[in-house]
């Protein structure tokens, strides 16, 4: 056993209770995880382990004391993320954006806009970060990720936070309409009926962002605008925000016409998870072609997030993960049947 080693730290009440978390919890996660014993002596932390366990407590420790002596409350993902990325950089040296103490409190610091309640929305992730700055700097942005990386929701904010400022006149969300191998007509209902329930993960952010009265009161205006893919052929879309979800989903055919649709002082947001397709055997996605088509092209940024910037439940994160290497290792195409048609999800 190695020699055990202690390090100090002064530590205020306020912020060693906003360290420690609700019954010690997020305290006892970095005990667990480093197989250290962390102990407050009248304002001083002592982190007592071995030698290399002991300095990954203490830099944890740090970037939640930077976060907390910024006014942020600390919650269980902070903790979780902070644990990740300090054990990510003890591989990954060169990475100089996970060396330091305070990434947590700038993620932090970063307040995209406030939900009706009042909770702020904001970066999470490093990943996330640098989505919301590419969407920031960029006419058009391409957010690529599994469930869970808040590709749709922080599009949604950017949008919602332009439309507020006046820098855009309308905001128009859509999405193709082929999920789960049903066509339209086949839905009940009016044309609205149809279309809601694809389009329903947009209406949720929409609501816990702006307002359910004041979106449908925009809604009324025209100025908010929700609608299926086909639906965009033929338009100009001027000094609007267009965000694109589910994007895995188009045809190379559909990404083209989309994407000629932009007209002047618009800003454009294609989201898509090139894992979950549910196009017919065989297709190709226009998300695919549009990454090999545009790569190069100044003003078109796109942005990969991986199974780190996951921030839903810590097991979601685990299960995006435990596929994403399930997929590297195999190569394989799952086969699956839908409406008696057989269909594929590309692996």
């Amino acid at each position: 056993m190695s020699e055990l080693t202690n390090v100090k730290m002064d530590v205020s009440v306020a912020d060693m209770q906003n360290i420690f978390g609700s019954y010690d919890n997020h305290i006892r996660k970095i005990e667990e995880t480093y197989k250290v014993e962390i102990i407050d002596r009248n304002g001083q932390l002592n982190i007592i382990g071995e030698g290399n366990n002991t300095a990954k407590a203490a830099g944890i420790i740090r970037q939640l004391l930077g976060l907390s002596r910024k006014g942020g409350s600390i919650e269980e993902q902070n903790v979780d993320y902070a644990i990740m990325m300090k054990d990510d950089s003890e591989s990954n040296e060169s990475n100089s954006s996970i060396n330091n103490d305070t990434f947590l409190a700038d993620l932090d610091a970063d307040i995209i806009c406030h939900t009706v309640s009042g909770k702020p929305v904001k970066p999470k992730t490093l990943g996330q970060k640098k989505y919301v700055d590419a969407i920031r700097d960029n006419m058009i942005v391409f957010g690529l990720g599994p469930a869970g990386t808040g590709k749709t929701y922080l599009a949604m904010a950017m949008a919602i936070t332009a439309f507020q400022k006046e820098e855009v006149s309308r905001i128009i969300l859509t999405r193709p309409a082929i999920e789960a191998g049903e066509k339209l007509g086949f839905l009940p209902g009016d044309l609205q009926s149809k279309v809601d329930p694809y389009l329903r993960p947009l209406y949720d952010a929409l609501y816990q962002i702006m307002g359910s009265e004041n979106f449908l009161k925009n809604m009324e205006k025209g100025a908010i605008e929700v609608a299926p893919l086909a639906y965009m052929r033929g338009r100009t879309l001027d000094n609007a925000y267009i965000i694109l979800d589910e994007a895995q989903n188009t045809t190379p055919a559909q990404m083209k016409m989309f994407l000629t649709r932009i007209g002047f002082g618009s800003k454009v947001i294609i989201t898509g998870d090139a894992t979950q397709k549910d196009l017919a055997p065989d297709a190709k996605s226009g998300l695919d072609i549009a990454q090999s088509v545009l790569k190069n092209i100044d003003g078109i940024a796109f942005c990969n997030l991986t199974s780190k910037d996951v921030v839903r439940h810590p097991l979601v994160q685990k299960i995006v993960k435990a596929y994403e290497d399930y997929e590297k290792k195999t190569g394989k195409v799952e086969h699956r049947k839908v409406n008696g048609n057989r269909k594929h999800k590309e692996r």
